[in-house]
């Protein structure tokens, strides 16, 4: 298993630009199994979720042709219901929680799906609920099967359209059942949907295949059933995480970066919450220039109380930043509660900060108090795990401002959702080097 080993207190500087992004790309990947004709996705991130749902649709029968490492055509003409009773099909479908979200077209299109528990990240409890009642209120039925801890889901008679309040705002449980009811016969509506510019996306590109869905970015969709889909092409939003995380970075690190095509437009309120933290951001167009900073200042709140960062559903603050928020926090002026309402467990990477230096108080799963260093006692680089994708780019980012040598094992969780992210921080100047 590969480990990065980095050499923190560099000057960083330079452009960068966000990959595309990685919760778009598991939604439109799925999609591409709601039609028999071909679908052209562009500006893919070339990452391991993506790549593996990509070869597990591969699998199941669908054609695939890579054009370019962030360009695929997809034609899911024939798709072998059999290879989904598989232990190979069970083998890569549990290697990411993506997997989950080729349910709801397999289910529309073909009436029958098979499913295991998917994997992913252990942040805590990441229920199923929505996918499942979903799904089960549209008409599908479901069966534990086998040995192989799969679930059998069918709709023997086809889904039909129906109205629903979905039990939390789920991202990939909103995805899941708008593609399913896209295919089901009647009229679906949903409230309560996630309305993140990722569903928007992927409901604007089932539009453009003929679906019929009305309310595309609210949390109210109402969706008229057809009975065939056609294919189309689609692009990719730049990456929000990637971008709020190259924030981090140069805001920790000092640095002067300025992030390309950064998507501004579709980051909601993620700039002015890095902007409580004292960052300043220069947005010029689609480009947001970081300059260096020699300290930054938390705000406070009218009362004078400490400064609260929480993470809600869209529009809120995303959950995924969250950590990148909290190492930023270390070396700001000033106090900060972070609270991570959403996973139990995303805060337990806390205890490698504090054994860089870091003053941060662990009240609770859910909350830290982080007070901030302002730069006058630098982190010090240690030997570390990744636990998930989101903390271990920001155990690379505390890394990278820390003082000597820092060593980050298991990073195939980095790999899981930031492309190339080595060779790329390499070229704003950053010493960091994969080693096995």
């Amino acid at each position: 298993m590969s480990s990065f080993k980095i050499t923190g207190g560099q000057t960083l500087s330079g452009i960068i630009e966000p990959q595309g992004a990685k919760n778009e790309a598991l939604q439109i990947i799925s999609a591409t199994l709601l039609t028999d004709q071909e679908v052209v996705i562009n500006n893919l991130p070339d990452i391991q979720d993506v790549n593996n749902l990509i070869d597990l649709i591969e699998a199941m029968g669908a054609e695939v042709n890579r054009i370019t490492r962030s360009s695929v055509k997809i034609k899911a003409e024939k798709i072998n219901l059999e290879y989904l009773q598989s232990f190979d099909f069970s083998l890569r479908a549990v290697k990411l929680r993506g997997s989950i979200m080729v349910l709801g077209p397999l289910v529309a299109r073909f009436g029958l799906a098979y499913i295991p528990q998917p994997g992913g990240d252990k942040i805590g409890r990441r229920r199923l609920d929505t996918h499942f009642t979903g799904l089960q209120k549209l008409g599908a039925v479901f069966t534990e099967y086998g040995e192989n801890g799969l679930y059998k889901v069918e709709a023997a008679n086809g889904l039909k359209g129906c109205y629903m309040l979905l039990d939390e705002a789920s991202v990939t449980g909103t995805a899941n059942v708008v593609m399913a009811a896209v295919l089901a016969q009647g009229q679906s509506t949903i409230f309560n949907a996630a309305c993140e510019p990722y569903v928007a996306q992927l409901c604007r590109m089932l539009n453009r295949m003929g679906a019929h869905i009305e309310g595309i970015g609210s949390n109210l969709l109402t969706i008229s059933g057809v009975n065939k889909l056609s294919g189309t092409s689609h692009s990719m939003l730049s990456d929000m995480i990637e971008v709020g995380s190259f924030i981090g970075l140069a805001a920790i690190t000092g640095a002067d970066i300025t992030i390309k095509n950064a998507g501004v437009s579709h980051l909601g309120i993620i700039p002015d919450v890095f902007g409580k933290l004292g960052i300043k951001l220069d947005i010029n167009g689609d480009d947001i220039h970081i300059p260096s900073h020699d300290h930054y200042e938390v705000e406070t709140f009218m009362d004078g109380s400490i400064m609260t960062i929480a993470d809600a559903p869209w529009p809120g603050f995303t959950p995924d930043l969250i950590s990148i928020v909290l190492v930023v926090a270390t070396q700001a002026k000033g106090a900060v509660l972070i609270h991570q309402k959403m996973f139990e467990s995303r805060l337990f990477f806390v205890d490698k900060l504090i054994d860089m230096g870091a003053q941060i108080i662990l009240c609770d799963p859910h909350r830290a108090n982080v007070i901030g260093l302002d730069h006058k006692h630098t982190l010090r680089g240690i030997r570390m795990s990744s636990p998930d994708i989101r903390a271990g780019v920001a155990l690379l980012i505390a890394a990278l401002s820390a003082q000597g040598t820092s060593i980050i094992d298991n990073i195939d969780q980095i790999d899981r959702g930031y492309q190339y992210i080595d060779s790329r921080l390499s070229k704003l100047g950053a010493l960091i080097e994969r080693i096995d």
